[in-house]
């Protein structure tokens, strides 16, 4: 027990201060991100909206996260990282406080557009913040700290969620994701000194560096596109799972939250030592890709069994053991190819990828669901995997030949 003890505590080792401050605001940021985990439900039982609208907001918030994805990565290269996440964190707490006095279906859809163009803006200014504050060696276990701190932070968020919900209703939880975007900002000011190094200054080291050459990164198109494909199947975790939870094994709020707090409970126990543990073995990271996309795989072609509750457990874990591969080596993959001073191009493709995900796998999962069922649904997400695995598998052979 004292030698499981000792290695825990030494897959933290060697991490930058600002990364630890980084983990810290992300655990505040996401304790309070309460909706998101709930939202298909809050659309359909407090708002009366169908499956086909549901997924249509879904597909705003992506739309939005597409352009907050985009427009971050620019700003990131013109202004760097910091800045660009205080202004983000600052208006979306404002956004999210508003988003509960909406009450229409078109309303909230432009609400949520609004919304995640500003939210995502954050997500490659830290991806570049990263790369800034970590050692090459150490960014796989970077990655996988601030990770550590959104998913323990997104365990208390939807448990207290569900108690929430059922004591008080949905209203408080918006509340609640603004503030604590608020407290986080003032955090992250506090803490985290602006480095005051602009991204122009590095690419004038390079003369001639193009610019667009992310555009031009074929294996980073196919990497791209296996993290849509990813995102299209995992993302039903937080959309039509919910429902299937809660319409098949007729699970309330609050015992959904515990399924997915085993999701989270995992990820902070074993992430870290694993990613210290697979760090020292030097193995190529598109192979931990490959690995990645089959465990999701089987963890849509498990759950297609409905016969027995604890499927649900089975697939949790093995969608779980999938994300803590798949979303550390990406973001890696990524950082590595990312070109001095146009980091922020790099990552804003990478979170575009996801945020793409995010406008087509709600939307035609709920489609699936209310046309053929969600069995339909959780063998179209597998056949997702299965494309990936596939491309994986080519970017694999590209890499080994320094493409």
């Amino acid at each position: 027990m004292k030698k499981m003890y000792i290695n825990y505590m030494a897959s933290f080792k060697g991490l930058s201060k600002e990364i630890w401050f980084l983990s810290l605001i992300s655990l505040v940021n996401r304790a309070g991100t309460m909706v998101i985990p709930f939202l298909s439900l809050y659309l359909k039982k407090d708002m009366g909206l169908t499956e086909t609208d549901i997924g249509s907001i879904f597909a705003f918030f992506g739309i939005g996260s597409v352009i907050g994805s985009w427009l971050g990565g620019k700003l990131t290269d013109i202004f760097g990282f910091y800045k660009i996440m205080i202004t983000s964190l600052f208006l979306t707490g404002m956004c999210f406080i508003a988003l509960q006095y909406i009450d229409s279906f078109w309303g909230f859809c432009i609400a949520i557009l609004i919304t995640m163009s500003i939210a995502d803006t954050f997500r490659p200014a830290i991806f570049v913040a990263i790369k800034a504050y970590s050692k090459p060696e150490n960014q796989t276990r970077s990655v996988g700290l601030i990770r550590l701190a959104i998913n323990a932070g997104m365990g208390i968020g939807p448990t207290l969620a569900g108690l929430i919900i059922v004591t008080q209703g949905y209203n408080l939880l918006f509340w609640i994701d603004g503030i604590t975007c608020i407290i986080a900002i003032l955090l992250f000011a506090y803490l985290v000194k602006d480095p005051k190094v602009k991204p122009s200054d590095i690419r004038d080291k390079h003369n001639n560096l193009d610019k667009n050459i992310v555009y031009k990164d074929i294996s980073f198109w196919i990497h791209s596109f296996i993290c849509f494909l990813f995102g299209m199947a995992f993302f039903q975790l937080f959309t039509t799972i919910p429902l299937y939870y809660d319409e098949v094994f007729h699970l309330n709020e609050f015992k959904i939250g515990i399924l997915l707090f085993l999701n989270v409970a995992i990820i902070v126990v074993f992430e870290m030592p694993l990613l210290n543990y697979l760090e020292k073995q030097r193995i190529p990271i598109v192979k931990y890709i490959i690995m990645s996309c089959i465990l999701l795989t089987v963890s849509f072609l498990v759950m297609y069994q409905n016969f027995w509750i604890g499927i649900l457990i089975i697939s949790i874990i093995l969608m779980t053991l999938s994300e803590m591969l798949g979303f550390p080596y990406t973001n890696r993959y990524a950082l590595n190819r990312a070109k001095d001073g146009l980091e922020g191009s790099y990552m804003a493709m990478y979170a575009m990828s996801f945020s793409i995900a995010h406008i087509f796998s709600p939307k035609i999962g709920f489609d699936i669901v209310e046309k053929f069922g969600y069995q339909a649904n959780w063998l179209v997400s597998g056949l997702y995997g299965v494309i990936g695995i596939i491309l994986a598998i080519w970017l694999s052979k590209r890499t080994q030949k320094g493409l």
